[in-house]
């Protein structure tokens, strides 16, 4: 590992600030002016969204006259959007009964996909603002390092991505704990299509001794990186096992920071290890 340069960071432009998530605040009519709630409300929408509901509810199936009952609908207006829904793919027919279609079902997937996602980004948030550091989560995908995740504020920005990460994971604690985890072929593969290049003064120099210090990286420890990708800067990450496919969390922080680096990935990995359970669904994102 190379050694700490003390030198100061070299200055960068602050950070974008977060956008918010917080929807616009929803004033009341001024006083005098009377609520019109249904004036932008298209009536069939509701009715077919009302039927999309029915129909899920029944996991087996169910005729038109009982979806009609159930959403208080006239017959006659059931079928017609009942017919509509078929044709759009959001339901299906079958021997006269009605089931939720394909095109429902990706409605479905992607709004689980958006749940996980959120999840995943609210925990990186959590352990942003309790440690005190960016929290990055990645894998290793289709042969890619894939940055998914960066939890990042005003205060607690993260490394600017100053050279593209999937090429230059040779530098970087994310990309070293990622290849730590492929076998010997799958390494060679990757740095056949993303070689060695040198990013800072202290970035690893070449092939063979990139692939001899992640054969010597202990299993399940800490990755820890010092200004390799960028100057003034240091980094830790932490393995993860989600199926057969390789993963890490990491931090970064200002090199003056270095003694909090080591202290931080530990907390992290607690972290991590505590909640990895729960959240072994989500981070397969």
């Amino acid at each position: 590992m190379a050694t700490v340069d003390t030198a100061p960071a070299e200055p960068h432009a602050p950070p974008t600030p977060p956008r918010s998530c917080v929807p616009p605040v929803q004033r009341p009519p001024a006083a005098g002016v009377p609520a019109q709630p249904s004036a932008t409300l298209i009536g069939s929408v509701q009715r077919a969204m009302r039927l999309l509901e029915a129909v899920a509810d029944h996991e087996y199936g169910a005729p038109a006259k009982q979806l009609a009952r159930e959403t208080g609908l006239a017959l006659p207006t059931a079928y017609h959007l009942l017919r509509t829904l078929v044709h759009e793919g959001y339901l299906r027919r079958d021997r006269g009964l009605f089931f939720l279609g394909d095109a429902a079902e990706r409605l479905s997937s992607s709004g689980a996909e958006q749940k996980r996602r959120s999840t995943v980004a609210d925990t990186l948030a959590h352990w942003r603002d309790s440690i005190g550091v960016p929290v990055y989560y990645a894998m290793y995908r289709d042969g890619e390092i894939e940055v998914l995740c960066v939890s990042e504020s005003r205060d607690i920005p993260a490394v600017e991505e100053w050279a593209d990460f999937r090429e230059s994971g040779h530098a970087h604690a994310i990309g070293q704990c990622l290849l730590s985890q492929l076998d010997e072929d799958a390494r060679r593969d990757h740095l056949a299509r993303y070689p060695v290049r040198p990013l800072t003064p202290y970035t690893v120099r070449d092939d063979h001794t990139l692939l001899r210090r992640l054969a010597g990286m202990p299993r399940m420890e800490p990755v820890v990186e010092r200004q390799e990708y960028a100057l003034g800067t240091v980094c830790a990450a932490i393995p993860i096992t989600v199926g057969t496919a390789a993963a890490t969390m990491a931090i970064s922080l200002p090199v003056h920071q270095v003694d909090r680096l080591l202290p931080a990935a530990r907390r992290l990995q607690s972290e991590i290890g505590r909640h990895l359970g729960s959240l072994a669904l989500s981070i397969s994102i």
